[in-house]
Formats: structure tokens, C-alpha cells, sequence
């Protein structure tokens, strides 16, 4: 199985797609390989500074007790605790975590070991080997392996309480729809869809798959952020959180850390959004369901 990286730098960097074609073979995607770490490193970039919050083992440690607490356990259950303490180990601006270079150097000169662990398929009755999509190394956001968890945590948090990213990141099947949406970029309406789940109203895959789209779809006629306005984002909150990584102690492991100091989304805006989204999904396909069940 694919091992942690030899060589592990101070600082964090950056690889471009096509500098990260080169390692990522058919053997690294089937877990036979490792990612030759010297080589890789000699061709990434790394970040500027000397910021704490950017240092690369802060992250590594991270993540090498995301590996042991959950090492008996599916895969799975790791994303709900790992997503938040991402978050606020990394502390990026939106613009900075936009920049996927960053994300395919977690994966390839980080954590390599880690995206084997998590997504590698279980092998064939035919006797080929597992494998994992390369996406999971250089994909979308919604795809890749780090940057789907520091997006859910970032779109679901509400301002510095992390409990709803971690209602979110349990689902699976809202965790990889979701983050395709891009009506989950309105708080009120992420927040709506984890009080649904909250609630047992959605509990299901078959049932997120059935109310995610037709929130989608509303969306185009409905303005939610009109319906539900959200209060404005105080940048003032994230560049004090982003400053204090200085001083800051490692994410907490056994309780939940806390996010920026930005004023939560109005309840009442959550309200009606839940109360809509409840109409919506009474009226949606889901399949196994059966006729009349949700009405």
C-alpha cells in the first residue's frame, strides 16, 4: 500500500496538474507505488512566508490521527471529523483555498497515504486490483480528496460552530451532491438542508438524492437569497481568525474547534427555507418510496 511521503518539507506548496501527471501512475492509483517525495517536492512551489497556519506538519499530524482513530472503522466516518479540523488548521481565504495546486500537493506531497486509505475500491472478483480515481489527487472541489472537506466544512459551518458540518459530512450522499450546488454558497439554504437531516426528515441517501436537485431546480425561480436573506460576511472576523493561527494551539481532537467569530445566519431565515424545502421534498421522486408516503 501506498506509504507516507520520506520527505516531508516545513512548508506547505503548490503543483500544477501537469507537474502532478508525472506521479500519479497506474501503480500509485491501485496503492503499489509511492510518490517519489524528493523529485515531487524539487518541482512544487513552495508557499510564501513563514505563516504558522501554512506550515506542512501541523497538517500531517492532522491527518496521521484521522488514520488511527479510524483505521478499524469505514473509511467513511473520517470525513465528519476530519473536515472541520481541516478547516481551521488551514485557515485559507476562499481565494486561496480556490487555488487547486494547493489541493494536489496535500494530496501527492502530503497525504498520499491517506487518499489511498480513503477512497481506494475494493478489488475485483477477477483478481484486478482496487483503485482510485484520479480525480481524487487532482479533481473538481467536489471530487478531490482534501478540498471536499475543507468546501463542505467552509459552506456548512455557521460562523464558528462546526456541528452542522459534521451533520453534513455523516451523509455521504449530501456530502458528494451538495457540494455541486451552487446554491450551497447561501448559508441559509446549507444550514435549511442539515436541519432537514436534523430532524429525520431526510434521512436517507435515496432521499438527499431526491431533495437536492429539486432544491436545485426552485432555485432558478425562487430567489432563496431574497426569500431568506443572510447577513453579510464580516471580513473584519476571518483575517483575526486567520491571524491568530499564530499563536494558536493544534485543532482539538476530541471536541469541536471553532471557526471565525462571524454572526450566525438569521433563524429566521433558516426557518423558512426548512419549512419550503419540506413542500419540496413531499412533491419529489424518490425512489423506493411509495405512492402517497411523503404526503
Amino acid at each position: 500500500m501506498t506509504s507516507r511521503p520520506e520527505h516531508l518539507p516545513e512548508r506547505l506548496a503548490l503543483i500544477s496538474d501537469v507537474q502532478a501527471a508525472e506521479y500519479i501512475s497506474r501503480g500509485l492509483l491501485e496503492g503499489r507505488d509511492d510518490v517519489p517525495s524528493i523529485a515531487l517536492n524539487k518541482v512544487a512551489e513552495p508557499l510564501p512566508g513563514e505563516g504558522a497556519r501554512l506550515g506542512l506538519h501541523r497538517v500531517r499530524d492532522l491527518i496521521d490521527q484521522a488514520l488511527e482513530r479510524f483505521r478499524d472503522e469505514r473509511p467513511t466516518a473520517a470525513d465528519a471529523w476530519l473536515a472541520p479540523r481541516l478547516h481551521e488548521t488551514l485557515r485559507l481565504t476562499r481565494r486561496e483555498a480556490a487555488d487547486k495546486r494547493l489541493w494536489t500537493y496535500l494530496a501527492l506531497g502530503v497525504a498520499p497515504d491517506y487518499v489511498m486509505w480513503r477512497h481506494l475500491s475494493e478489488a475485483k472478483a477477477d483478481g484486478s486490483h482496487g483503485r482510485v480515481a484520479r480525480d481524487r489527487f487532482v479533481g473538481p472541489h467536489y471530487k478531490q480528496t482534501f478540498a471536499r472537506l475543507w468546501w463542505a466544512a467552509e459552506l456548512f459551518r455557521d460562523g464558528p460552530d462546526y456541528q452542522p458540518v459534521v451533520v453534513a459530512c455523516g451523509n455521504q450522499d449530501m456530502l458528494n451532491s451538495a457540494l455541486r450546488l451552487d446554491v450551497i454558497d447561501h448559508r441559509p439554504t446549507a444550514l435549511a438542508l442539515v436541519r432537514m437531516m436534523e430532524r429525520g426528515t431526510v434521512r436517507t441517501g435515496r432521499e438527499v438524492n431526491a431533495l437536492t436537485p429539486a432544491v436545485n431546480a426552485a432555485a432558478a425561480t425562487l430567489m432563496y437569497d431574497i426569500i431568506a436573506p443572510d447577513v453579510g460576511r464580516d471580513g473584519d472576523a476571518l483575517r483575526d481568525w486567520i491571524a491568530a493561527a499564530e499563536s494558536s494551539l493544534p485543532s482539538p481532537r476530541n471536541h469541536l474547534p471553532e471557526g471565525p467569530e462571524e454572526e450566525r445566519a438569521p433563524e429566521e431565515a433558516v426557518g423558512r427555507l426548512v419549512d419550503h424545502f419540506e413542500e419540496l421534498f413531499a412533491d419529489a421522486q424518490v425512489r423506493g418510496r411509495a405512492s402517497g408516503e411523503g404526503e
